[in-house]
């Protein structure tokens, strides 16, 4: 089993290191006592569990508990079943300094109110982890997304963050999917609703794909389209993105939408920097048949 323990400065980006380790996967727990990893531990290793990947929060705000955090970092290990390994986040006085003014939040070892000294304290405590953690990072001059990056690439080959794409189709006429990242309308394609044959079906069946499939424009379409996502995808995994939606729009929801989310799925679905999922949200929804049908 794996056991990351996540620790260092107060305000040097832990929350968002959790975050990296919950996004690939893991399971997380945040301000954990150091006394209760040894249950932790043992509770994952029983058998059946589906845990294989743990990441646990250890810092300062665990007051007196925290102190035993070495020590049981030994007693964990010495079983050989679990190898815990620590990242250790940190960053310069100055860089706390401003994020602790920004956040407005209290340092929890400035008990008399000056933040430098809380942090020189916190600093000196944390000598001893620093100097066995086996990846330091130093998050002073780092965005939010350069943080996940250089933690993604801690997580080590096999373990990297993967972006959870979702490919979802809707109709127009329900209203548009507010957390849609890209939104793509392909009304412009023929539509099977006023083919009687086809109006029962959805884009989820062969025959509608393949009648979609043939509208005039549609290669150019596809091509262009999958083009831009062979582009687009990789510059958000580059950026951080853990998740994109993105929205294939008709009239109805059921037909040309459906379809063309199921055939970018298929097309991505393969690519190990992404988890492919389809969303169909309004393919239920009641229809009217097509006027020739009445």
């Amino acid at each position: 089993m794996e056991l990351t323990v996540i620790t260092g400065m107060s305000g040097a980006g832990k929350s968002q290191a959790m975050g990296v380790f919950e996004d690939a996967g893991w399971f997380c727990v945040d301000n954990l006592p150091p006394g209760l990893l040894p249950a932790l531990a043992d509770l994952f290793l029983l058998d059946g569990s589906p845990v294989t990947r743990a990441a646990v929060v250890c810092d300062v705000r665990g007051g007196v508990y925290f102190e035993e955090l070495n020590a049981v970092l030994d007693q964990v290990g010495a079983s050989g079943d679990v190898t815990p390994r620590i990242l250790f986040l940190e960053a310069s006085d100055g860089s706390l300094v401003r994020r602790f003014k920004e956040t407005r939040r209290r340092h929890p070892l400035a008990d008399d109110g000056s933040l430098l000294e809380g942090i020189d304290r916190e600093r000196a405590s944390l000598a001893e982890l620093r100097a066995r953690a086996d990846v330091v990072i130093d998050t002073s001059t780092l965005t939010i997304w350069e943080l996940r990056s250089a933690v993604g690439d801690a997580l080590g080959p096999g373990a990297r963050l993967r972006m959870s794409v979702m490919f979802a189709s809707f109709g127009y006429k329900h209203g548009i999917p507010q957390d849609a990242d890209l939104l793509f309308d392909v009304r412009f394609l023929r539509n099977p609703h006023y083919v009687a044959e086809l109006s029962a079906f959805t884009g989820l069946d062969p025959e509608v794909q393949r009648f979609v499939a043939d509208s005039p424009g549609f290669g150019e379409f596809h091509d262009r389209l999958g083009a831009l996502l062979d582009f687009l995808l990789p510059a958000y995994v580059k950026e951080g993105k853990s998740t994109l939606v993105v929205g294939f729009g008709c009239t109805g929801g059921r037909h040309r939408s459906v379809a063309l989310a199921e055939m970018l799925a298929r097309r991505h679905a393969d690519d190990e920097r992404f988890d492919v999922t389809t969303s169909h949200r309004h393919i239920r929804r009641p229809h009217a048949p097509p006027a020739s049908a009445r």
